[in-house]
């Protein structure tokens, strides 16, 4: 079988935030150092090396990068410089943009002005939104409901939910595709015969249904980030829990659940939808400016070097919570015309994070990361 290689892979890597690649001379140190590195799935070495190669139809059927957790140790013993634990971060990006078929990913990831003007576009688009079609701006009170009605707007969190899903979902699907690789690997030739029905790449949709718990427990617990020895990466484990559960809660509020999150009567303090609004203003609002401290400092190894992206991602969640917490304040102070614009404000930062960041950046590492997990297992069992 042929393999289809591309000799400028190195360069472009380099707009993808990584470099370094090109300084790797294979001595296998950083696979030899990595605690999560296994003799089934070797890396960072064997990635490595396929990109140096131009193999990108291989690392189309990595899983390795997504199973980096980038604790840094490679990095550190390096004899080369050649910062491998970056290489996988950056070719995660790069991955991330061959699994999306509208190839927007690419663009945001390569291009700062693609990326800066998305984000104004859709942000403008929202702000012109509210300009001509806002309910009435009552002033004796506060009337948020009268003004973005929240039945109208849960209306367009569904749909924008939808599309949002189709594309993040459709590129999974790529992703799922490459990592489960050539479907005959999975069936022997006196089985072909008597294969069950249902098939996927391949594996009986048994198998799928067998080791689901396996995606259901790391999607909500990321627990291969504690798996490192490093001590640090255990509090990068305990922030990226606080971030995924508050944006994740809040998003769920937001879109699933606003008519009752969006009320203009006050709740109790202790209204379950109010503690868990709280929960996540915390969590979030600590686990960005965790994040963002880090990477100023350069207090870790994943915190030496920032992609843009990396800070589009934690500036936009932060300003959305921030705005949340203001529209919250001027609601109990009732100061009607800041709640209406601060509330403008906020879905004009909101919105360009949520159709940006979910389907075509940093939050697909949400879905990908335990979406490779479980297709191992599956193709594990398939294999057996």
């Amino acid at each position: 079988m042929s393999l289809k290689v591309n000799p400028d892979i190195i360069k472009l890597m380099g707009k993808f935030g990584a470099d370094s690649a090109s300084a790797c001379f294979n001595c296998g140190n950083c696979t030899a150092v990595c605690s999560l590195s296994t003799e089934n799935t070797p890396f960072p070495r064997k990635t490595i090396r396929y990109l140096q190669l131009g193999l990108t139809d291989k690392l189309a059927q990595s899983p390795e990068p997504w199973l980096c957790y980038y604790c840094g140790d490679c990095s550190d013993t390096c004899p080369r410089d050649a910062d491998p634990g970056e290489v996988m971060m950056g070719l995660r990006r790069y991955m991330t943009s061959v699994y999306d078929w509208t190839g927007i990913s690419k663009f945001f990831y390569t291009s700062k002005a693609f990326e800066v003007g998305s984000i104004l576009v859709v942000a403008l688009l929202v702000g012109l939104g509210f300009l001509f079609f806002h309910g009435p701006m009552l002033t004796d009170r506060v009337a948020l409901n009268v003004f973005a009605p929240n039945t109208t707007i849960e209306i367009l969190d569904l749909i924008m939910l939808a599309v949002l899903s189709f594309l993040l979902l459709s590129n999974a699907f790529f992703l799922a595709r490459g990592v489960m690789g050539n479907a005959a690997q999975y069936i022997k030739d006196d089985d072909k015969a008597k294969s069950p029905a249902i098939m996927i790449f391949g594996v009986s949709l048994s198998i799928y249904f067998k080791e689901f718990q396996e995606f259901i427990i790391h999607f909500f617990t990321q627990k291969k980030f504690a798996s490192c020895e490093d001590k640090k990466q255990k509090i990068l484990w305990i922030n990226h829990l606080l971030i995924m559960t508050g944006y994740s809660i809040i998003f769920l509020m937001v879109v699933v659940g606003l008519r009752w999150f969006q009320r203009d009567e006050i709740l109790s303090v202790f209204n379950p939808i109010r503690f868990l609004g709280y929960y996540s203003t915390f969590a979030i609002l600590y686990g960005t400016t965790y994040a963002m401290i880090g990477r100023l400092k350069k207090s870790s190894r994943s915190h030496m070097k920032s992609h843009s992206t990396d800070w589009a991602f934690l500036i936009l969640l932060w300003l959305t919570t921030f705005t949340g917490i203001l529209i919250h304040f001027t609601r109990l102070l009732e100061m009607p015309l800041s709640t209406y614009y601060i509330y403008v404000i906020h879905l004009m930062i909101a919105v360009p994070m949520l159709v940006i960041e979910v389907p075509f950046a940093k939050w697909t590492h949400q879905l990908y990361r335990p979406l490779v997990l479980y297709l191992m297992k599956v193709k594990q069992r398939a294999l057996a």
